[in-house]
């Protein structure tokens, strides 16, 4: 087992990932105005208007070992999929909720082929999954006890039943803008329950804004406009796309996308910060990333340029970890 500190030195010198969102959102809302989820029905209490059937969910030529190319085209050394979203359809056969793939057309196990295909890449595989639930109810005015018990239950067979997972992303989680708090689901209650399971684990929460005592890592939603302050000195990561939306829109494949020199001008911003760089790839609906989003990738490839690896830690990294 190794120590926290270890995981993190070894975790920023990934440098370079890719957050890949694919999940219900991809069919629900690629010819709305929504963007990835019901946010009114969470933070307005307005009634749902868009829920999803597990029958919708059919993507006809999925194709993990092309997404895991792409990303090696970049350079990106780990990977993460949203394995679960806000709107709560688990990419699993989960055993705590009938919204899942098992009920779907196309019933694949999609946290399973991902995982395959990045490691095949060597690309260090990890996982998403949204706390916040809004079929489950799970919001920032309900965590029941047996709420609780999906959350757990749902994390526990992704850190049982797949291997080694390098670590896990948690959203909807403490976050301003909705989902359970820290007062209703303490972050030691899931850090235990994920280090109990695999030691190895980094937790970390894009929701967090307490600091390391509330996350592993730090993250940064960029594309909200998350900023990293000039003198942090780690461990941060932060996340942005090329595309307009997270999720992908049927109008993709025509429309021009961020160049990759923006990408790479913002990892020579955040890699002296020790500030990791994770940019998204939006499969469509039959399961593959259109071909304008791979050509970027494989510029940023072409140039990416990573610093020496991080063996001493930078002054202030200790004091932000007590």
């Amino acid at each position: 087992m190794s120590t926290l500190i270890e995981l993190q030195k070894h975790f920023i010198n990934l440098r370079l990932g890719t957050f890949i969102h694919f999940n219900s959102a991809t069919f629900q809302f690629n010819k709305g105005e929504i963007e990835d989820w019901e946010y009114d029905h969470e933070n307005g209490g307005k009634p749902r208007l868009y829920p999803f059937s597990e029958k919708e969910w059919n993507p006809t030529d999925l194709d993990c070992r092309q997404w895991a190319s792409i990303a090696k085209s970049a350079g990106c050394r780990f990977a993460a999929l949203t394995t679960k979203h806000h709107e709560g359809f688990a990419l699993w056969p989960t055993a705590y909720s009938e919204h899942c793939i098992r009920n779907a057309a196309n019933r694949t196990d999609v946290v399973a082929e991902y995982l395959e295909a990045f490691r095949e890449a060597g690309i260090e595989a990890g996982l998403y999954f949204s706390v916040l639930d809004i079929t489950a109810g799970i919001n920032r005015n309900s965590c029941t006890a047996a709420q609780k018990e999906i959350i757990k239950g749902q994390i526990t067979e992704l850190l049982t039943n797949y291997g080694k997972i390098p670590f896990l992303i948690l959203d909807g989680w403490n976050a301003f803008w909705g989902g359970p708090t820290y007062e209703m689901l303490p972050f030691t209650e899931i850090d235990n329950l994920v280090k109990s399971l695999q030691p190895d684990c980094l937790l970390m929460n894009i929701g967090c804004t307490d600091g390391v005592s509330g996350t592993d890592i730090l993250f940064f939603e960029n594309s909200a406009g998350q900023e990293v302050d000039g003198a942090f000195c780690g461990p941060g990561v932060s996340c942005n796309k090329l595309t307009r939306t997270w999720y992908w829109r049927y109008d993709d494949p025509v429309t021009k996308v961020n160049d990759a020199s923006w990408a790479l001008e913002k990892m020579k911003q955040y890699f002296p910060m020790n500030v990791n760089f994770i940019l998204n790839l939006s499969p469509n609906t039959a399961g593959k990333v259109d071909d304008n989003l791979a050509a970027e990738f494989a510029k940023i490839g072409e140039q990416v340029s990573f610093p020496a690896p991080l063996d001493e830690l930078p002054e202030g990294w200790l004091e932000r970890l007590n």
